[in-house]
């Protein structure tokens, strides 16, 4: 016998799911952020040379 009503476990899977993309995309920024401060660095430096 099927179970009947709303499918089971839909709604924690998906709100699992959207909390790891948020994760990712937050860590994923960081790291942009970080290169982008390290290129600035690396270019100011050069230009002072």
């Amino acid at each position: 016998m099927a179970k009947t009503g709303r499918e089971k476990n839909t709604k924690n899977k998906a709100k699992h799911a959207r909390l790891v993309a948020q994760k990712k995309n937050k860590k994923r920024e960081e790291d942009m952020l970080r290169k982008e401060r390290l290129r600035a660095i690396v270019q100011k430096s050069r230009e002072e040379e």
